[in-house]
């Protein structure tokens, strides 16, 4: 694999997560879910 196409697969990897993520936070603000990270821990503002 090229040093270029390394760099484009990177890249469209990292914005993938990157999407993912604000769309699993957007879901969760949009439900009025609290928003719990993997280890179950939630921030109470309220």
């Amino acid at each position: 694999m090229t040093p270029v196409r390394a760099a484009f697969l990177s890249l469209f990897m990292l914005s993938g997560i990157v999407l993912w993520g604000a769309g699993i936070y957007s879901a969760d603000a949009a439900g009025e879910h609290l928003v719990i990270d993997g280890y179950g821990v939630s921030a109470t503002t309220r």
